[in-house]
């Protein structure tokens, strides 16, 4: 197939193309020579893709295997193709050394043949992608290239992003684009290496624009109009030549002064060149448009004789591109093929969608157009996209599942079994699978302006409940319009109870009304022969009733795990499989906890389910935090946040945990930032429940900070929530030795005495070890700060002891810290270092870095203060840093965080913690406040 030269030529040979780039290649080259990864991102049409192929006709030269792929809108709901793009070539080359349950997974879902799914082979297929980039990479570097990452199909996206986390070391680099117009790019990050930089691909300025027509040949334009193709384009290099073209090419160009002679919209504008194509070229390209994957090959099969003349065509006129790697026609922009689509009548859309019906070989692709191609209702029709949805489903692909239950509602007729609403409300939950949760209320509230079924208006109000998520104060109204609905069914009014247990909690922080609602809900949905919904209630209430620290827990988590058992509910993250394991935490079981949320993980991977899997992590973090192992923690905190922003699931849980997590083993000030997000992000929603962790872990942050009093604000008012909320288990948020430690600091001993003894009394009752061990460590402080040295020493000991053989690694290294500062005395010139070498060995075990750069303070002798002013040769070292160096330095100055600094400069916190790095080293300083201090001594000079 013959393309435009535009098309052909890699952008290193196209130095027009690069215009205005400079920045973004800059920063993108440095980082892909550290041998990071980089994610271009910006709007449609902005040049990500002219400098991707820059990037990757540079780099790609001392790679030994470049992997590439580039999706489009219309095969995005299909699973698996991007993956086959990247990997089908190299199969071959890798598939004998893969163990055998992972090759047969991959070649099944490379290939199409078999049975392969994401939820069916979760594991195996995550496990193959990884093993096939290892096994590449060991023969030479890696260099994998994917454009539109916005069309990427869902399980691709999974697969590379679960392989790209765990890369680690192996000389693998990857270099995305995909389209964003602000800066909601993170979503993105999620199928790339932890530590990829996001270059954003910015509009061109005036001269840029103007520079970049001139290069192609349009240079006789006046000012004005180039003026005016800048601001019709807003700097956006595709509309600027797609404009540029037109005006040259208009027989009566526009008056200085005068408004471009054509509309804003580049639809408008693509028409007009779509008038240059014969009748059957437009007909061929209505196919190409219609099409999920279209190729020649498909294109003759839907009866297009003449594709390879006609695609020629249109390429002449720049309206297609072709990819050297693959034989997929494609469009050079999507605007291009939505108006031609949008251009076409009814009826041309239906023959071209009856046409690929036939030709098309995946059979959701098939039913989808057969689905366009039909007008009314057909029976056949809607039974063929209900068998397609349930396969998509099965593929663990429940966008493309809702969208074909909707098309199969389309053609049902109003008379079917099941129901036209019943498909409905499945394609709802189907969406909220997929996080669409706005599609999935808009179907709800369609299915209850058409439906009077008793059943189905109450499923309906559970969808619109579900999709507020824990704002439940937006759905107040709707209990009362359920509870009508409901009548006297208790299946149905055990739904809608189970439903006020959670408003109960969320919304009136009231544990004990929660409790009896869960309890409610049980009897009546055994009443009603629910088994799911009974099981779901006894294992909330069983739940509930540990949280509080109720005597009937272990009771009613027994009834929870009598058989017979519902497999979804049993690893439900609210199912017996979370509550048992919440039970196991708070017990001290740490070895038995970790073993359970490990098994629910894995399992949930498996099915595809992203909710529990977003709360899996966060529980599996939390227990190697427990255990002491930060690095572990941090490393699965942060995987859950990602994937809860990725999602909109549950990210005031996982930015709370990730808090904990940065302050125990990472950055203090992101995990300050990520506390006070939890907070803000808890408030707006109403979430009492989690509003109360939240302030904890801020708290917990300010404390190792060094903000004894910001510490005891914020933990005071944890205390008050759990206090309203019901919650007497000290074991829920562990916040109690940090308030009364904070207490201490800021010589509030009678209150954090206070605080010591009515926790333990609720520690003792329940039998918390580890949080009786933690209570004597504060008592301690306390008794240290009445002059009782001896008996701190001995308590001090003591608790050391039992958290060492209870297993929890860092309460038992900040045991050790407590006791090296008693020892050593009140800070001084001359401290003891060997008083902390058993502390920093402890923190050093648990990577918990924050508190080991704590222990490095103490044992750093106080030199004499010295006038700020006698600085010379360091003050002077500031204006030998690098541009990059200075800057970050001077956002420093300004009091700005690692996360700010990194937004401000488009560059990641990782490389904004280098460049301190070696700031650092440049001025002979240790930390962030020397910067400072050097800043003030220049300005006293």
């Amino acid at each position: 197939m013959t393309v435009r030269r535009d098309f052909q030529e890699s952008g290193r040979c196209r130095s027009d193309l690069l215009i205005g780039r400079d920045e973004a290649l800059i920063a993108a080259r440095e980082q892909l020579s550290r041998g990071g990864s980089v994610l271009l991102h910006g709007p449609a049409g902005i040049g990500k893709s002219t400098v991707l192929r820059t990037l990757a006709a540079e780099y790609g030269e001392s790679a030994r295997t470049v992997l590439r792929c580039s999706a489009t809108e219309s095969e995005s709901h299909l699973p698996f193709l991007a993956l086959a793009d990247l990997l089908g070539l190299a199969l071959d080359e890798v598939s004998a050394q893969l163990p055998v349950a992972q090759r047969v997974a991959l070649e099944a879902a490379l290939t199409g043949r078999g049975e392969s799914t994401l939820q069916r082979d979760g594991l195996a297929l995550r496990l193959a992608v990884l093993s096939a980039l290892r096994a590449l990479a060991a023969k030479g570097p890696v260099l994998v290239v994917a454009d539109d990452l916005q069309w990427l199909d869902t399980a691709s996206t999974e697969l590379l992003g679960f392989a790209a986390r765990r890369l680690g070391d192996d000389p693998v680099r990857m270099v995305f684009a995909g389209r964003s117009d602000g800066q909601e790019y993170d979503r993105y990050l999620r199928a790339s290496t932890p530590d990829t930089l996001a270059v954003r691909v910015n509009p061109l300025t005036h001269s840029q624009v103007a520079a970049l027509l001139e290069h192609r040949g349009y240079g006789g334009l006046p000012r004005s109009t180039v003026r005016e193709i800048h601001r019709t384009s807003a700097g956006n290099p595709l509309y600027a030549l797609e404009l540029g073209r037109a005006l040259a090419e208009s027989p009566t160009p526009p008056r200085p002064g005068e408004p471009l002679p054509v509309p804003t919209s580049l639809r408008a504008l693509v028409l007009s060149r779509l008038e240059m194509l014969s009748d059957d070229a437009r007909r061929t390209l209505l196919v190409v448009s219609a099409g999920a994957r279209p190729t020649l090959a498909l294109l003759h099969e839907a009866g297009r004789e003449n594709a390879e003349a006609e695609t020629a065509q249109a390429a002449a006129l720049g309206l297609l591109a072709t990819e050297p790697e693959g034989p997929a026609v494609r469009f050079a922009h999507p605007l291009v093929s939505a108006a031609l689509y949008a251009e076409a009548s009814a009826q041309e859309r239906r023959a071209a969608h009856a046409a690929l019906s036939t030709a098309a070989s995946d059979p959701i692709e098939r039913a989808r157009h057969l689905a366009l191609a039909t007008e009314g209702t057909d029976p056949e029709v809607a039974a063929r996209l209900a068998e397609a949805a349930a396969l998509a489903r099965d593929r663990g692909a429940p966008s493309v599942a809702a969208a074909l239950g909707q098309l199969a509602v389309r053609h049902m007729p109003a008379d079917s079994v099941p129901s036209p609403d019943e498909h409905r409300l499945r394609a709802a939950e189907d969406a909220i699978t997929s996080g669409d949760l706005d599609l999935a209320r808009d179907i709800a509230r369609q299915v209850l302006d058409g439906t009077a079924v008793p059943d189905e208006r109450v499923r309906a109000w559970m969808i619109v409940i579900d999709t507020a998520g824990h704002a439940m104060t937006e759905v107040d109204s709707v209990f009362p319009q359920a509870l009508a609905d409901a009548g006297d069914d208790p299946r149905l009014l055990a739904l809608i109870h189970y439903q006020l247990a959670w408003r109960a909690v969320l919304v009136e922080g009231d544990f004990a009304e929660c409790r009896a609602e869960a309890a409610r809900a049980a009897e009546l949905a055994a009443r009603g022969g629910d088994r799911h919904t009974e099981l779901m209630s006894l294992s909330f209430q069983a739940q509930t009733e540990t949280l509080m620290g109720h005597p009937d827990a272990p009771a009613t988590i027994k009834r929870a795990l009598k058989e017979p058992q519902d497999p979804e509910v049993t690893v439900h993250h609210n199912g017996i499989g979370s509550t048992r394991f919440r039970w196991l935490i708070m017990s001290d079981q740490l070895p038995e906890a970790r073993a359970t949320i490990t098994t629910l993980l894995r399992e949930v991977r498996r099915r595809g389910s992203v909710e529990s899997e977003v709360h899996f992590l966060r529980g599996l973090a939390e227990t190697e935090l427990r255990c002491g192992h930060c690095g572990r923690a941090l490393d699965l905190a942060r995987e859950s946040l990602r994937l809860a922003r990725d999602t909109g699931i549950g990210e005031v849980a996982s930015a709370m945990l990730a808090a904990l997590a940065e302050a125990s083993g990472g950055d203090v000030d992101r995990a300050l930032a990520l506390a006070r997000e939890s907070v803000e992000q808890a408030e707006e929603n109403g979430d009492l429940i989690y509003l109360s962790r939240a302030q904890a872990a801020l708290g917990y942050a300010r404390l190792v900070a060094g903000d004894a009093p910001g510490a005891v604000q914020s933990l005071r008012r944890a205390r008050e929530l759990e206090h309203d909320l019901g919650v007497d288990d000290p074991a829920r948020g562990r916040w109690q030795g940090d308030l009364a430690e904070a207490l201490v600091r800021v010589g509030e001993i009678d209150e954090a005495q206070e605080v010591i003894d009515v926790s333990r009394a609720h520690a003792l009752r329940l039998g918390r070890e580890s949080v009786l061990a933690v209570l004597d460590r504060a008592e301690a402080l306390v008794r240290a700060a009445r002059g009782e040295h001896d008996a701190a020493l001995a308590q001090l000991t003591s608790a050391q002891d039992r958290l060492a053989k209870l297993g929890y690694g860092l309460e038992e290294a900040r045991a050790a810290l407590a006791l090296a500062e008693l020892r050593t005395g009140p800070p001084g010139p001359t401290p003891a270092p060997t008083s902390y070498d058993e502390a920093a060995r402890l923190f050093r075990r648990s990577r918990a870095l924050p508190w080991l750069r704590r222990v490095d303070a103490a044992t750093v002798p106080n030199p004499a203060p010295q006038p700020l002013v006698q600085q010379p040769q360091a003050v002077a070292a500031l204006d030998g840093l690098a541009a990059m160096e200075r800057q970050v330095a001077a956002l420093v100055m300004e009091g700005a965080t690692n996360r700010e600094i990194a937004g401000r400069l488009f560059i990641s916190v990782k490389t904004v913690e280098a460049t301190l790095t070696r700031v650092y080293r440049k001025l002979g300083i240790r930390s962030r406040v020397d910067i400072v201090r050097l800043a003030a001594g220049r300005h006293t000079k």
